[in-house]
């Protein structure tokens, strides 16, 4: 089977990504942490294999992924937590709005990533 027909495998479970509800790396798309020039070489898993990110998404409608080690978000700076939760929680809600819509890929994004890739509107000369 060629690579394009086998689909988004998580790296982590082997698992199919069957949503984009559940991809991690369309979540890390979202949020700016993947350059949309190297989203298509970037390994897949879903967001509840990535506990160092998952934990930060605070929803009801969200299972917590509690993170052990030193990257749990018990063991960081509150202020850091508090960003951090917002940011991720906004990309997860993100990923909900894009999986019922008919936008590009270049729309997913949140609209601050979207204008720090674009750089500013007047560049010093």
């Amino acid at each position: 089977m060629a690579k394009c027909d086998e689909g988004y495998r998580c790296d982590v479970c082997g698992g199919d990504v069957e949503e984009i509800i559940d991809s991690d790396l369309y979540l890390r798309y979202v949020i700016g942490a993947v350059d949309p020039e190297t989203l298509h070489t970037t390994q897949e898993r879903h967001v509840g294999c990535n506990p160092t990110l998952a934990q930060f998404i605070v929803h009801d409608e969200f299972v917590p992924v509690r993170c052990d080690g030193d990257f749990g978000k018990q063991h960081l700076d509150p202020a850091f937590v508090s960003q951090r939760e917002e940011l991720v929680t906004r990309g997860w809600l993100r990923l909900r709005e894009v999986a019922r819509s008919h936008l590009t890929i270049h729309e997913y994004p949140l609209p601050e990533v979207v204008r720090k890739w674009q750089g500013p509107a007047n560049p010093p000369e």
